[in-house]
């Protein structure tokens, strides 16, 4: 999913490398193409900046901090290729080139939103920091606060580039610690990528000023904010929702008996058939976490020699992984059975 995430982000900035190109880039496969070696690289970038969040195991208050917001677009543009750093105009000439964990030093124009000026920058992220701190905030309003900033976060636009990518990594590790179950296994940016049009539409609006005295009494529109809101927390459910159901047992035992059946018909191209039982073998991994070796031989079926030929065979495939010859084996997905164990969870890669 670190993968997918990060496809889907950098599709809402232009970025369409897709996830079989991610993963070719993980294993050291770069395209010939000098750009699209770039947009591999920044991928990747992307991905080493979910882990890096992983590790650090951030509490609130840190996370709502100058210091840690410069340090979340540090990470990121500390694994950008050269070329992406550099900011040219629509004209195509160089304006300025993105320093990580700097905020910008010049002024800049996001559509038709100006945003604020460069000497401003750091008073207005420490305002943000302390008026959308989740210790401010009781229960679910802790998520409420979380899409508020999102968009705030955006206006401010602290950075001269990555400030979308970085919005969104923040906003997931805020949703994360505002007490949503599962963030990481169901992706926001899907959602807002499948959506890109009326995500940009309802950013844009938030920009709006207030129209008028029943429209809040900040200096921006209070309506708009809510409906970017309310956008946001519905694509949230959307994805959960999703997710969940791809997750059901039910459904998932019979994508895995697809996928073998597919196998045997010839239609995952480049991989041989399979017994019919390795699709009580798959689900049964993935059911418990870990399957024992004298378990997995047993559901093979037939003589030991077979069984054991079987769970070979499907390690080969990349469709059960294990720490060591003797270690459980624990369920996989290889890019091959993704689209059938995960339909439409990203685009195929196109054949040839």
């Amino acid at each position: 999913m670190a993968v997918i995430n990060s496809y889907y982000s950098n599709l809402i900035e232009g970025n369409r490398t897709r996830p079989a190109e991610i993963r070719a880039a993980q294993r050291g496969d770069f395209s010939a193409d000098p750009a699209k070696r770039d947009r591999q690289l920044e991928s990747m970038a992307h991905i080493a900046v979910q882990n890096w969040l992983s590790e650090q195991q951030v509490e609130a208050d840190a996370l709502y901090s100058k210091d840690f917001i410069r340090s979340l677009h540090r990470q990121f543009y500390i694994g950008v290729p050269d070329n992406l750093r550099r900011v040219c105009d629509q004209s195509g000439d160089l304006r300025g080139e993105v320093i990580p964990g700097k905020w910008r030093k010049m002024d800049v124009t996001v559509g038709r939103h100006i945003p604020p000026p460069p000497q401003d920058l750091d008073g207005l992220v420490q305002g943000f920091c302390a008026t959308y701190s989740p210790s401010r905030y009781p229960g679910d309003r802790k998520v409420i606060a979380a899409m508020c900033a999102h968009h705030r976060f955006a206006w401010i636009h602290p950075f001269l580039d990555g400030n979308g990518r970085v919005g969104r990594l923040f906003t997931d590790e805020a949703m994360r610690l505002a007490g949503l179950q599962g963030v990481g296994v169901w992706c926001l940016s899907r959602g807002l990528a499948r959506a890109a049009d009326r995500y940009r539409e309802l950013l844009a609006r938030a920009d709006f000023p207030r129209q008028g005295s029943h429209d809040g009494r900040g200096a921006l529109s209070e309506t708009a904010l809510l409906k970017f809101c309310e956008f946001m927390l519905d694509t949230a459910q959307d994805q959960v929702s999703y997710i969940g159901e791809l997750l059901e047992l039910e459904s998932l035992r019979e994508r895995i008996k697809s996928y073998v059946q597919a196998r045997n018909d010839g239609r995952v191209m480049g991989y041989g058939a399979l017994k019919p039982a390795a699709a009580n073998i798959l689900l049964q991994a993935f059911i418990e976490g870990e399957l024992g070796r004298a378990s997995a031989i047993e559901m093979a079926g037939d003589s030991e020699r077979s069984g054991r030929r079987l769970i070979s065979q499907m390690k080969s495939d990349g469709l059960l992984t294990e720490a060591s010859n003797r270690s459980p084996l624990r369920w996989a997905i290889p890019e091959h059975a993704e689209p059938w164990y995960f339909p439409q969870l990203a685009p195929v890669a196109p054949a040839g």
